[in-house]
């Protein structure tokens, strides 16, 4: 007999002198050995032969005292002894793996009305489960042994896939199934779904996502009219609405390529952004027909296109982009400038580093820090008759405060148009025209 033979039965004996114990659980404790087989076929196994080398040891020695442990868990025991057939409740298990059916069919039953392709098992057992665990395996040891809740999550997922025709799968599953054996319920954990587009604003006033009112913060008081909020829509809330309509889901949640200032447009061929579907009970969208629906919804303020599928990486992927940007500005001055004048100012922003200090206007929620940015080109594209206002195009690099490259924000940011001019300069309108680099 080789060591592990002799070990394994070594231990099993001992195991079942404990009390009544189930094929699976006296199996589980081999679950390393023999690939191929359940732990129940590896209990079976292990119980039939200790019965008969108990039965064979009594016929040679006369000893039936082997058979008598094996009994309470071995019907060949019970059988070599002439005792009546019965099988005990399993001290470790209570029984949990004579429910295995039960479980799957709550699972199944828990699922109606979901929409997906892959899902998962978790089990969380009980006190009890867990203390009895303990004990098996201060007797055991733990060297081929596997968890109780990774035998449950094998075999109620088996039964949930030949029920459904549906794959577990270990990787991001649509569904995960939670199996909370001490209340006996079935919670569901479901993968929210994700869809990335772009967006144009076609309307100034309106931020990007909610924005509670500054003075109640969102309670309600007479500043936002008992609202609680700075303004009454939102591009998240414009777009929102209709994708968890059509996802029949929970909430969503916006996720932007950064943001315009709210009094900007966004136009060009849009925003990236990602809309999640918290909780979805469906998965199959009709994208095109969702895009047209977004855009009866927001019109003449918001617009969607390129909506798609993507997972959750492409959230983080949107947010760390750093992507250059096109803007056109109209610029007002506060005396006439010429053309010729203009143009060297802006020539002068293109040749050096942008230094700005975190502006003025957003210095309370962000932190005061110099920041190096890049103007890449400018173009002036119009100066008005009297020489008082102008538009402009700047490529810049992502993250540069455009507002204060022309105002120069009391000398927070150099070089800037307004010192370049010697006169006061200001952004009277700002349009993002391109987002540059960010590719999903």
């Amino acid at each position: 007999m080789s060591n592990i033979t002799y070990h394994t039965f070594e231990t099993a004996t001992r195991i079942l002198k404990e009390g009544p114990i189930c094929d699976h659980c006296i199996g589980r404790l081999f679950a390393k050995l023999s690939t191929g087989l359940t732990n129940d076929q590896r209990g079976a196994a292990v119980k039939l032969a200790l019965a008969m080398e108990a039965d064979n040891s009594r016929r040679e020695t006369s000893d039936d005292s082997l058979l008598q442990d094996l009994a309470p868990s071995s019907v060949h025991a019970q059988k070599s002894l002439g005792q009546d057939v019965q099988q005990g409740r399993c001290w470790v298990c209570n029984g949990l793996f004579e429910r295995l059916d039960h479980w799957a069919d709550q699972v199944v039953d828990a699922l109606i009305g979901y929409e997906f392709d892959t899902f998962l098992i978790g089990t969380r057992p009980s006190g009890l489960l867990l203390e009895n665990e303990e004990i098996l395996w201060a007797e055991s040891g733990t060297q081929w042994a596997e968890p109780l809740k990774t035998e449950m999550n094998r075999e109620v997922g088996r039964r949930v896939e030949e029920r459904l025709g549906k794959r577990a799968n270990l990787n991001r599953p649509h569904i995960t199934a939670l199996l909370d054996i001490a209340k006996n319920n079935v919670e569901l954990e479901v993968r929210s779904l994700y869809i990335f587009g772009r967006y144009r604003k076609i309307i100034r006033g309106i931020p990007q996502t909610r924005w509670p009112c500054r003075e109640c913060r969102g309670k309600g008081c007479p500043r936002c009219n008992f609202t609680g909020r700075m303004y009454l829509e939102s591009v998240d809330e414009l777009i929102g609405p209709e994708v968890m309509k059509a996802a029949d889901a929970k909430d969503t949640v916006f996720h932007g390529a950064g943001r315009e200032d709210i009094d900007a447009l966004m136009l060009g061929d849009g925003r990236p952004f990602i809309v999640e579907a918290v909780q979805p009970l469906k998965r199959r969208i009709d994208l095109t027909r969702l895009q047209h629906r977004i855009n009866r919804y927001a019109a003449g303020k918001v617009e969607v296109l390129g909506l798609k599928y993507v997972e959750h990486p492409a959230v983080e992927a949107i947010k760390q982009a750093k992507a250059d940007k096109v803007y056109r500005v109209r610029v007002t001055f506060s005396a006439k400038i010429s053309e010729e004048s203009l143009i060297s100012a802006l020539d002068i922003i293109v040749r050096a580093p942008i230094m700005q200090s975190t502006p003025t206007r957003v210095a309370h929620r962000r932190a005061d820090l110099v920041r190096e940015r890049k103007v890449h080109y400018t173009k002036l594209e119009e100066l008005s008759p009297d020489g008082l206002s102008a538009t402009i195009a700047v490529g810049c690099q992502g993250g540069l405060y455009v507002k204060e490259l022309v105002s120069g924000d009391e000398g927070r940011t150099k070089p800037n148009l307004a010192d370049n001019l010697n006169v006061e300069a200001k952004v009277a309108e700002l349009d993002v025209i391109k987002i540059e680099g960010i590719i999903i």
